[in-house]
Parts: structure tokens; C-alpha cells; sequence
């Protein structure tokens, strides 16, 4: 009798344990799902309020595509062809803007994402037939300079870094190192010219006249984009505009490198006689940040309890 009732004891006691761990289980799932739901309605949120450009001033009246270009001009960045030609488009395509305006703060980068970018500037001018003007910030020099020329009208601060209108590419010599470390170099090519500019050989004559010829016609496209650009405009000598030599906003205007001085808001008045405007690509900027967040926080859950 003693055994039957400890029997049903435990059975109770097993039954509520289960009951226990269910209700447990299922508050679990319910802040789950509450969690879930309120993460997911945020973003959904900055989705729709970032996922449009925005209007600064009274919506209705006239306004100006605004783009605003930063940093390094390269592959991956977010100042590359493949981020800003899209942004272009959409700032061109708007029936109501009067124009555009961009806003470039920049030393330059690769020429071939600089020109990619200034063809499509031409490109959307030629097609919706729009003022473009370029505002150079504290730096617009090199390849930002080369994208500037597809404007009609530049404007830079008095103390704005501008032109570099020239080459350059860099690189490091191991040779001596590797001879003190007592290595040796061995590399295997199919094709005698395969393996130019190895820093772990010396240079010859070759390599050398190689990549000279090579940055002589890079830079023969960069001075051409600029005086097809600045036609009429320029000033200087062209030894002394195209030598890659810099200049403050001043002596670039003195020099027909730009065309006026002033801010974004006196290019807004001076060009298209407003200061309202809506702003392209800040929808980029922003996920590319929260998604460097979220990889950032992924990495380090993954090696944390990895």
C-alpha cells in the first residue's frame, strides 16, 4: 500500500515537473516572438523612413538632387562606380529636381572607377538634359578632381586642396632584406615579362619603361577628361596645370581649375535660386554601416563560443 501511494506521488510529482517545463518552454517561445517581432518592426521602420531620400525645406515646391561623395575613390568602397552610378541615376531621372549637386569630399583613388563615374555623369546630362555642379569640400584632388570636370560649374572653398591632376603609384623594395635574411627568390614564369615589378628583384630598365609608358597614358586621359571638361576655362600653363602639382581654392580659381568660390548653400543660390533639396545615397551609407555592425557582432559570437 506504502509502494502504491509513493507511486502516484512521483507520478504527480512527474506530471507538474512536465507542466513546469512546458509553461517555461512556452514563455520562452513567447519573448522569443516578442523580441523577434519588435526587432523586426524597427527595421522595417528605418527600412521605410532611410529606404527614401529626404527633403529638406516645404514638400511641393522645387528642389535639387543632392549627392554627397566621401573617401577613396575604389572597388568596395563607397565611393566606387558600382555604389554611385546607380545613385546617379535615380538623382538625374527626378522630373522635379532642377538639378543636381554633388557634394565631393575626396584625395582621389583609381582612375578607372574615377572615369566610370564621370562618364555616367556626362552620360545623365546628355540624357535628361540637367545643370550639374560639383562642391568640393576640404579635398578634391586626383581622381575626384578628374569626376569634377563632367560638371558645369565647380565650387570650392577658398582653402579647398585641388587638382593633383597627374599619376602616381607606389611600391617597396626587398631586395637588400632579402639577401641579409639569406633567402632566395624563386619564381617560375611562362612568359619573360610575367613577373615585372617583382619588389623581391631588382629593377631594370625594362619594368621601368614599361610602367612609365603605362602611367604617361593614364595620365594622358586624366589631361584629356580636364580640357575637354574646362574648355575655354583654363588659365595656366598646361606644364604647370597637369604636372600633379596642388592648389588652395583660390589659386585653383585663379588658375580656371574651378569656376567660382562658395559653399553648397551659395552654389544652391547662385545656380538654381533655392536651397531646398533631396538627398540621394543616404540609404546606402547607413545599411552599409549596419551591416558592418551586425558582421561584427556575428564574428564575435562565432569565436566566442566556437
Amino acid at each position: 500500500m506504502q509502494e502504491t501511494n509513493n507511486n502516484e506521488v512521483n507520478a504527480i510529482l512527474v506530471r507538474d515537473l512536465l507542466k513546469e517545463k512546458r509553461a517555461d518552454r512556452r514563455w520562452k517561445n513567447i519573448r522569443f516572438i516578442f523580441w523577434f517581432a519588435l526587432f523586426a518592426y524597427i527595421i522595417i521602420g528605418v527600412f521605410n523612413y532611410v529606404g527614401k531620400p529626404s527633403l529638406s525645406g516645404t514638400a511641393g515646391g522645387k528642389y535639387i538632387a543632392l549627392i554627397r561623395l566621401d573617401g577613396m575613390i575604389a572597388p568596395d568602397r563607397e565611393f566606387s562606380a558600382e555604389q554611385i552610378v546607380p545613385i546617379l541615376h535615380d538623382a538625374f531621372s527626378d522630373k522635379n529636381a532642377k538639378g543636381v549637386i554633388i557634394d565631393i569630399n575626396s584625395p582621389g583613388g583609381t582612375p578607372v572607377q574615377a572615369a566610370i563615374i564621370h562618364d555616367a555623369i556626362i552620360a545623365y546630362k546628355k540624357k535628361y538634359h540637367k545643370k550639374v555642379v560639383i562642391v568640393g569640400e576640404d579635398l578634391l584632388t586626383s581622381g575626384a578632381y578628374f569626376v569634377s570636370v563632367a560638371a558645369d560649374k565647380i565650387y570650392v572653398n577658398p582653402n579647398t586642396i585641388t587638382g593633383s591632376i597627374g599619376v602616381v603609384m607606389k611600391g617597396f623594395g626587398f631586395v637588400d632584406a632579402m639577401k641579409k635574411l639569406g633567402i632566395e627568390r624563386r619564381v617560375y614564369t611562362a612568359g619573360i615579362a610575367k613577373d615585372r615589378l617583382d619588389p623581391f628583384l631588382p629593377q631594370n630598365p625594362s619594368d621601368l619603361q614599361k610602367i612609365q609608358t603605362v602611367m604617361t597614358e593614364v595620365h594622358q586621359n586624366f589631361v584629356k577628361a580636364v580640357t575637354e571638361g574646362r574648355k575655354g576655362k583654363l588659365k595656366g600653363d598646361p606644364a604647370q596645370l597637369f604636372n600633379g602639382d596642388f592648389w588652395s581654392g583660390q589659386a585653383a580659381l585663379n588658375l580656371g581649375l574651378v569656376d567660382h568660390l562658395g559653399n553648397l548653400m551659395d552654389a544652391m543660390n547662385t545656380e538654381f535660386n533655392t536651397t531646398e533639396y533631396k538627398e540621394y545615397g543616404s540609404t546606402f551609407n547607413f545599411f552599409r554601416m549596419l551591416e558592418g555592425h551586425m558582421n561584427s557582432t556575428f564574428d564575435m559570437l562565432f569565436y566566442a563560443y566556437s
